[in-house]
């Protein structure tokens, strides 16, 4: 139709034109009644006559009649406060569209004010939420830090449906764009991570981003909950979806015709979900034992209203994250994109420090601590152990002279520890300023505290072993603590349990922590039975399954009647017996000893540590070796590394050479294990011990810089070093250089996929040079580049021993590839090579095939993905028609065409040892394919 104000359309011949279309879609009219009303187009009983019309179209049609009544202005006008308040007129958008609308000068200058209760509930859950969100819990519940002031950006990994990494994200708004997308039926964004690695401040600066409308995305409503308020639920209760959204968030005012639920089911994908810790999940499986829920109008279960939102049964096309803790599956059909959480990277802990010391001296001082201690840096990489690391570095530091962090490798154990020493002496002493101790003395402040420090530990036991996390004003009151008690930091208040604004339901400040305390009662209960300690340990075994349910029920059938599984996870647990050994270590005896009876406490390590050895022994007497090419390997279980780590908290020695001389196979597997920096000193701890040489495989975990620090005693006896997906940088390579080169045993390096650049390369050179024995590297998919590959070639040239070298992925070009023929012209010992995916043109293979033509010794040789062309062709039809003996040639996804390939071929026919030359994906048709149907040799497929 063109502009309305160019053509000069009557605005009120459009609306009559146009009258049943507006009759249809208009849905919302009291913006229209209050703006037309504000103006002067129409009076309190206009509007008292359209109020009193019997449904919605008579009600539009009236305010049509009465618009155009009122003359051409009064029409413009009622157009344009539809273009104004589009969220509301969502329906009306393509229509407005189709116009072409621009107002007039004179309408345009008209004020429109938005009364949609649409508009008006965004802005009000916009509202709520910034005020939700704004600050973070710090220590007692009147203290509080401001969102912006603190948080700092984790590393967010991007994973595909086999877990492979894709890289990382460069922002927030990247978790919920089409990137990384390998489901697009899936209706769940999946965020896992480890507990403390900071899933749930994500959410957090999610939620608060969309309600400061900074967040990319068209959403309009936003919904948030935590999972385990599922829980929290009677098993009979039934709620619809309406009262779920609106109760646990907040409700529409203004909505008599609830339009806002209308919008919803309408348009969901104007809605983001987040659902925060699905494996705090905790109920029994009969209670879900029923058809999933597809109408919003049904009652159900809420659990069953939260499976239906997950699955896309209930408001499909909405925005759904969940998060879960490292372990918990959910089948790949519901999942849209999946991420996992890494911690903070050096850059991030940089950061991190510089927001929580502002005084420059003592932000210095913490610098100086952590980098003379890379086990204190890894633990730091995890977000929850840095923040009480660092509020009780600051605590501390203000009422001692000299506070520092420990020196010597301090423990889980000990950070909980001081977060208790902090939160106590808090209650206790006069301002900082006015009581500045020269000396610290932890047991006296633990000893002052005992009172409500043992009944924290018992309101955190008894959650343990009924399986909750929510607390009670009554459970409180019933375990001694006082009114008093609350503010010390051990609890915060939770009002989305009831949907109300009062304090009665209370959780402690992290699951973590509750299991530190846990393990703290068992350890203070001086009437149970000492065996009671070992209550955990029995839930703890190797041989339990990880679980999906309930979500998995809900996908894929039922489980056997009346089963019941508390939680999707242990983990809660393996952390309490962590603990537990950590406070009945020898190191804390002088400290314990002040709070419980020095007899019992003998009592409960001597019992701790023996079933700690007959759990060792039996953990690994029921491990089965197996051959491989790298010797004889044992495929440790996750479960092997929590055993680890409560060795390390014990600090004991004698059951550490016990563990490292029970594992008998040369060469130890600890992939996918799920290791993370901190974890490294545990395996140390362990393999440091170890009197034979040994093989260590920890590929795909998240050991970083701060992880191979740490092994650096054990490096010394390790012959397999592998390390690939590790996220390492050049800083790691040369504390391996260093130790490998001093040792000269290493006969296997796995460093593919981390973040190698030629610094690290010209390590890695160097180790080649220097290690007689190597055999094996595997350096691909890193960020080496010519320069990178001229060393790496230049040392391989000179080494005797080496045989197997992968550089898939790399960036070396022709100029690495001429360095590689080079290395390759006469080598001796290597057989098996990849350089495929380094950008390799014709130049750069001629170069390889003229070479490889005085070599005898190559067998497997690959180029995939490279960039040659048929230039490259005849001079690879000669080293094939030269016979040298090799025998796998990989061409794929290259740039040749029929007459290259046809080149190959007919070398072929020369050369009778050669088994096949891989062409697949090259510029060929299918009928040109068939031309070689005859040479078997040659690989289309």
């Amino acid at each position: 139709m063109g502009k309305i104000e160019e053509a000069k359309v009557s605005c009120l011949n459009v609306l009559t034109y146009h009258r049943e279309l507006l009759v249809k879609r208009l849905r919302s009219i009291q913006c229209i009644l209050d703006n037309l009303l504000a103006s002067g187009f129409v009076c309190e009983e206009d509007v008292e006559i359209v109020q009193r019309t019997a449904t919605k179209t008579d009600q539009v049609r009236k305010i049509l009649e009465l618009v155009q009544c009122k003359g051409e202005e009064a029409c413009e006008f009622f157009i344009y406060i539809i273009y104004k308040v589009c969220d509301a007129y969502i329906d009306l958008k393509p229509w407005l569209q189709e116009l072409n609308y621009c107002p007039s000068n004179t309408i345009s200058l008209m004020k429109v004010v938005n009364t949609d209760p649409i508009s008006r509930y965004c802005e009000k859950l916009r509202h709520e939420m910034s005020r939700d969100t704004s600050f973070i819990m710090s220590y007692g519940q009147k203290e509080e830090t401001r969102l912006e002031d603190l948080y700092t950006d984790t590393m967010i990994e991007l994973l595909n449906e086999s877990n492979e990494s894709l890289g990382f994200l460069e922002s927030l708004d990247q978790l919920l764009d089409d990137h990384a997308v390998f489901n697009p039926q899936g209706e769940t964004i999946y965020v896992r991570g480890d507990a403390g690695v900071g899933k749930s401040i994500l959410l957090q600066k999610l939620q608060n981003l969309w309600s400061e409308k900074k967040l990319h995305t068209d959403a309009i409503f936003f919904f948030k909950f935590r999972c385990r308020m599922f829980s929290s639920f009677k098993d009979a209760e039934q709620i619809s979806l309406r009262d779920l959204l609106f109760k646990y968030n907040c409700y529409p005012d203004h909505d008599p015709d609830s339009e806002v639920f209308d919008y919803i089911l309408r348009f969901p994908d104007k809605v983001i979900f987040t659902f925060d810790g699905y494996d705090e999940i905790q109920e029994d499986l009969d209670l879900i034992n029923v058809p999933e829920v597809v109408s919003p109008e049904d009652k159900a279960h809420p659990l069953q209203l939260l499976i239906s939102l997950l699955c896309g049964k209930l408001l499909k096309g909405s925005q759904k994250v969940l998060t879960a803790r490292t372990g918990i599956e959910i089948q790949s059909k519901v999942i849209r994109k999946k991420v996992t959480l890494r911690g903070f990277s050096p850059a991030h802990l940089k950061s991190y420090i510089d927001l929580h010391f502002k005084e420059q001296e003592i932000r210095e001082l913490v610098k100086v601590q952590l980098d003379a201690s890379p086990h204190l840096c890894g633990l730091c990489s995890t977000p929850l152990f840095c923040w009480i690391v660092f509020k009780s570095f600051r605590h501390l530091h203000s009422m001692h002279d000299r506070f520092q962090l420990p020196e010597t490798s301090i423990t889980l154990t000990d950070i909980f520890l001081m977060l208790c020493e902090v939160f106590l002496s808090r209650s206790s002493s006069p301002a900082p300023s006015l009581l500045k101790k020269s000396t610290r003395c932890a047991s006296d402040t633990l000893k002052g505290g005992l009172r409500p420090l043992a009944a924290f530990a018992k309101l955190a036991l008894q959650g343990m072993e009924r399986g909750g996390f929510i607390c009670s004003q009554e459970e409180i009151s019933a375990c001694g603590l006082a009114e008093e008690d609350l503010p010390l930091g051990f609890l915060r208040p939770v009002s989305e349990y009831d949907a109300s604004e009062s304090p009665s339901m209370f959780e402690f400040l992290h699951i973590t922590l509750q299991s530190f305390l846990a393990a703290f009662a068992l350890v203070l209960d001086e009437q149970a039975a000492p065996s009671s300690i070992l209550k955990f340990f029995t839930e703890c075994s190797r041989k339990r399954e990880t679980s999906c349910l309930p979500f998995d029920f809900c996908i894929s059938g039922s489980s056997k009647p009346g089963e019941k599984k508390p939680f999707a996870t242990n983990e809660h647990l393996q952390f309490t017996n962590l603990f537990l050994c950590g406070l009945l270590s020898k190191a804390h005896t002088g400290l314990m000893e002040h709070l419980v009876s020095p007899v019992l406490l003998k009592k409960k390590r001597v019992l701790l540590q023996s079933y700690l050895s007959t759990s060792v022994k039996s953990h690994l007497s029921g491990l089965s070796p197996y051959n491989s090419d790298e010797g004889k390997k044992v495929h440790v279980l996750p479960n092997f590394l929590w055993i680890l780590r409560c060795i390390f908290e014990t600090g004991s020695k004698d059951i550490a050479q016990m563990t490292a001389k029970g594992i008998t196979a040369s060469l130890i597997k600890l992939g996918y294990c799920n290791v993370f920096s901190g974890d490294c000193t545990a395996i140390n701890f362990v393999l440091q011990h170890r009197k034979k040489l040994m093989g260590l495989d920890m590929d795909n975990n998240n050991i970083s810089d701060y992880g191979v620090k740490q092994l650096k005693p054990s490096f010394s006896k390790m012959t397999v070093v592998r390390l690939c997906v590790n996220h390492l940088s050049d800083s790691s390579i040369e504390v391996l250089a260093e130790e490998l080169c001093k040792h000269r045993i290493v006969e296997v390096l796995g460093l593919y996929n981390n973040h190698i650049t030629d610094v690290g390369a010209k390590l890695v050179a160097q180790i080649i040079e220097d290690c007689p024995k190597l055999r094996v590297l595997k350096i691909g998919k890193n960020r080496i580049t010519a320069v990178g590959g001229r060393f790496l070639a230049g040392a391989i040239q000179k080494s005797t021993s080496i045989f197997d070298v992968g550089m898939w992925g790399n960036s070396i070009g022709d100029e690495g590839a001429e360095a590689f023929a080079e290395a390759l012209r006469h080598h001796p010992s290597l057989t098996n090579l990849s350089l495929s995916a380094n950008s390799i043109t014709s130049a750069g293979g001629k170069s390889l095939a003229e070479a490889l033509k005085e070599n005898t010794v190559l067998r497997i040789f690959w180029l995939v993905q490279n960039e040659m062309t048929d230039d490259a062709a005849p001079h690879l039809a000669d080293l094939v028609q030269a016979n040298t003996g090799l025998s796998h040639l990989w061409l794929i996804n290259n740039q040749f065409t029929v007459d290259g390939i046809r080149q190959l071929s007919e070398a072929l026919t020369h050369n009778k040892a050669l088994k096949e030359i891989c062409v697949k994906g090259n510029q060929l048709s299918e009928d040109e394919e068939k031309l070689f149907v005859a040479e078997t040799r040659l690989r289309f497929h």
